[in-house]
């Protein structure tokens, strides 16, 4: 495949104790963006993991220059990793996507080449009616309630908040994350809907994605979130 950007991208990868999965995610990923980008660095933004998954992204780092090994020795939450990553990294394009892969990953070329035709914003989403996902009805029910609330409340105009599966202009990222508060899960929608507020153009692609066999966010999760989307509001259009 001919590469679809001359820009630099940083692929960013989050990691909180998920070995397993971090030891397939890494060659996989250097083998897809191989395929279609010219020149790229993967950071692994690891979040003082106890697991291994720290001595894995150093062990990457040694064997092969693009594989950059973010460790924090505090965990200070996801959303504050991929903070950190966006300011370190070096490519005019940043993306990120979650370490179990659950986004099919032929998607990635799509999701960087919406930004590189002109969106600050790319994201992919669960969603669309061309989206093709598989998930537990409980899942299911939340994130759909979830995302209903944040289009009713914070007037979003997107379908998925919560897909890690994001990529942005750079500097379009930079210029938000002054008005980013949190460090945690809702740090993927907050992004979202002060994009939207500055008005950048955002592109919402439809992916195939199929739920893992475990996953981190947990139901309090889901409740913080939800006191998230009105602590934003109340940000937004009263203090």
């Amino acid at each position: 495949m001919n590469s679809i950007t001359e820009s630099f991208v940083s692929v960013v990868i989050p990691v909180y104790n998920d070995l397993s999965a971090l030891q397939d995610a890494i060659p996989l990923t250097l083998k897809v963006m191989e395929e279609f980008c010219s020149g790229f660095e993967i950071i692994i933004a690891e979040d003082a993991s106890t697991d291994g998954s720290a001595e894995c992204a150093a062990s990457w780092q040694e064997k092969d220059s693009r594989v950059i090994n973010l460790h924090r020795d505090q965990r200070l939450g996801r959303g504050s990793a991929l903070t950190t990553a966006a300011i370190q990294a070096k490519g005019e394009i940043f993306c990120y996507f979650d370490v179990d892969l659950a986004t099919d990953m032929s998607y990635l070329p799509m999701l960087i080449r919406a930004v590189a035709e002109g969106a600050d914003v790319a994201t992919g989403s669960r969603l669309l009616s061309d989206s093709n996902i598989t998930r537990s009805l409980g899942r299911e029910v939340k994130s759909r309630g979830y995302n209903w609330l944040v289009r009713f409340i914070l007037r979003s105009r997107l379908k998925d908040h919560q897909c890690g599966f994001k990529a942005f202009k750079k500097e379009s990222l930079l210029s938000l994350l002054p008005d980013i508060r949190d460090t945690h899960w809702f740090w993927d929608t907050e992004v979202l809907v002060c994009a939207q507020r500055k008005g950048y153009q955002i592109a919402e692609i439809p992916v195939i994605w199929r739920e893992g066999p475990g996953t981190t966010v947990k139901s309090q999760d889901i409740w913080k979130m939800g006191r998230s989307i009105l602590n934003l509001w109340w940000r937004l259009h009263v203090s």
